[in-house]
């Protein structure tokens, strides 16, 4: 997906859920004169950790992920990141992690000063980053709990159901959900590392989910969840959490 750098805010297909959510027409009139729009390929790089940010971005389409290098080559994957999704943090003028894509990205990005500056000025894209960043520290407490007390099984479950969430294709709502369509955004080797898990046990797990008949999957990237509430149970879910915005 690439947009063109002069279309409106109004088309924007994050608008109402990333930075600017809260902004009204004067405050995105004064985005608009700091933003402008980048598309990267699949394996480019976003930031990198120690490095200067010289634009804070937020994701409009695509997927990348955060992740952090130890000095011995080792790797650990720490987020997912997708769109309206945020890249950087006001006050802080380097990254301290990497940021991979892993998909073609298109972002819309700030110059940093620029965008420090209007952060002090307008309260509601202070509110939301505020918002925003609450979120994420609670989903990173609820992905601590997937990766340090959850079975391959349930990792694979819980990774599922909350990719479903941040794709905006679970509601919430009332009445049962039903089947669910799912593109995954990165490969099993990818899901794999952000797990955890080794390629294998994430092949296994996969099988074994469909063969309970908890997925289908029709293509390689592709994932048909027949019963939501079923598969949320897998991860001990109790099915009120909603979408993460």
């Amino acid at each position: 997906m690439k947009l063109d750098p002069i279309s409106s805010c109004a088309a924007c297909p994050i608008r109402h859920r990333a930075v600017c959510a809260e902004c009204d027409a004067r405050e995105l009139a004064l985005l608009a004169e700091i933003k402008s729009y980048r598309t990267f390929p699949a394996g480019a790089p976003l930031a990198a950790a120690g490095e200067s940010l010289d634009h804070f971005s937020s994701i409009v389409a695509g997927c990348a992920t955060m992740s952090r290098t130890l000095e011995d080559g080792r790797r650990q994957t720490v987020g997912l990141l997708m769109p309206s999704d945020y890249i950087g943090r006001p006050g802080r003028a380097t990254s301290p992690f990497d940021v991979e894509a892993l998909s073609e990205v298109t972002v819309c990005r700030f110059e940093r000063r620029a965008f420090e500056k209007l952060v002090r000025e307008l309260p509601h894209i202070a509110s939301r980053l505020l918002t925003m960043t609450l979120d994420e520290l609670d989903a990173a407490r609820d992905w601590a709990v997937v990766l340090g007390r959850m079975t391959a099984r349930e990792k694979i479950a819980a990774f599922l159901v909350s990719l479903a969430r941040r794709q905006a294709v679970i509601e919430e709502r009332d009445g049962p959900v039903g089947a669910v369509a799912l593109h995954l955004p990165l490969s099993r080797e990818a899901m794999a590392d952000h797990l955890g898990l080794t390629i294998e046990t994430t092949s296994r797990q996969i099988t074994a989910l469909r063969k309970d008949g908890l997925i289908e999957v029709p293509g390689k990237r592709e994932i048909v969840i027949p019963d939501f509430e079923a598969l949320a149970l897998e991860t001990g879910d109790d099915g009120d959490g909603g979408v993460i915005a």
